[in-house]
């Protein structure tokens, strides 16, 4: 069974990032290497700082555009019920 993960990254500035993938350490990674050019890279975004996971793909990307449309109040709130030091929650799974 495939898992999905709707994800939220930032960097020391707070700027957010909201994302969805199929493979969340290799997702982060490639945030953290800034190997993908565009915004994550631009602005440095490379701590993981919320995630959920869903078996449904057009469940996850829903998810995501659902949040991406929300305030940055209500996506600091959301990040602050299970990360409210906004921890990098990557840290325990890459060593970077």
């Amino acid at each position: 069974m495939n898992q999905y993960y709707v994800y939220i990254m930032t960097n020391p500035s707070r700027t957010l990032y909201t994302g969805v993938t199929n493979n969340l350490e290799i997702r982060t990674w490639q945030h953290k290497s800034g190997e993908i050019p565009g915004f994550t890279s631009k602005y440095k975004i490379t701590r993981l700082v919320y995630f959920e996971t869903t078996n449904d793909i057009i469940s996850a990307i829903a998810r995501e555009k659902k949040i991406k449309g929300w305030s940055r109040k209500k996506k600091l709130d959301l990040i602050k019920t299970i990360n409210p030091n906004f921890e990098d929650l990557s840290g325990e799974w890459l060593n970077t």
